[in-house]
């Protein structure tokens, strides 16, 4: 079972890296949700990591001193130098300085404006919760289902949903029907936006695209799907309903993504408990 772009869906599994399986997408296959192997580590050499250390340090020195050139430094700017308009505009996803939202719901931020920044800001925030270890728990979900989706979509995506995350699914997860992973382990399903765009703002309807990255997987000592990251950009289409930015679809496609990097692999003890104690943010333009 898959649709399009109109639908938001299409695929084999919850995440997955490698094959295809990408995490917002529905479940179909019956073989190995994970069974693909790490990406290779980068394989830099020493004299490439002197080289990119020795770039590094140039580039503090000199902001560094261009920091302590300004300083001090009374005279009015020149009449060529950009306006904080043009500069917002060359970052796309530059705060703006406006307060993102003005309430929530379920623990999703809720009450976005019906501007450029409001969509984008919904658009992230949805993002986060569309690909979270709590769209798996049949309350959580229907909970996330009800907050993100335009009323009109709701019925029809809460029992496309439940369809998708069985009981028969979430077995090959190694969790229970509720969602749960068994005692002494961990499911992790955390999503952090990198940055948004927006492609189309017209009327009450917004496309647009969040570049993410996120972990997934069971933390645990005798887990078999250890968690790994990923990269991937989330269309979104919103409507604006009730007040609010709210979801009609959702797709997604890999990447882009950077060269991994060297980093020393937590234990799975460490990444369980960084899980729980590091709260998650609530995302703004």
């Amino acid at each position: 079972m898959s649709t399009g772009e109109d639908g938001g869906y299409g695929g084999d599994g919850h995440r997955g890296t490698g094959t295809g399986q990408t995490r917002t997408r529905l479940p179909e296959s019956e073989g190995d949700l994970y069974g693909s192997p790490r990406r290779p580590r980068s394989g830099l050499s020493s004299r490439n990591l002197v080289t990119i250390v020795g770039v590094i340090v140039l580039l503090l020195a000199a902001i560094a001193f261009a920091n302590r050139s300004g300083s001090g430094n009374n005279e009015s700017p020149s009449a060529g130098a950009p306006k904080d308009a043009d500069a917002a505009a060359a970052q796309p996803t530059a705060p703006t300085g406006t307060k993102p939202v003005s309430g929530k719901g379920g623990g999703i931020a809720a009450g976005f404006p019906r501007t450029k920044q409001g969509a984008e800001s919904a658009a992230a925030n949805y993002a986060v919760a569309l690909v979270s270890a709590n769209i798996l728990k049949p309350k959580e979900r229907h909970a996330i289902v009800q907050q993100v989706f335009v009323p009109a979509k709701a019925g029809e995506m809460q029992t496309r949903l439940d369809a998708a995350y069985s009981t028969a699914f979430l077995k090959k997860l190694g969790l229970d029907a509720e969602g749960n992973a068994a005692q002494g382990m961990t499911y992790i399903s955390r999503t952090v936006p990198v940055g948004t765009k927006l492609v189309k703002l017209q009327g009450d309807t917004a496309d647009l695209e969040v570049w993410c990255t996120g972990l997934f997987g069971t933390a645990g000592v005798k887990s078999t799907t250890p968690v790994t990251t990923d990269w991937f950009t989330l269309r979104l289409q919103l409507k604006w309903a009730d007040g609010d930015w709210k979801v009609a679809g959702f797709s997604q496609q890999d990447g882009p993504a950077p060269v991994n990097g060297d980093d020393k692999t937590s234990s799975a003890d460490q990444i369980a408990k960084a899980v729980e104690q590091y709260g998650g943010f609530t995302y703004a333009r």
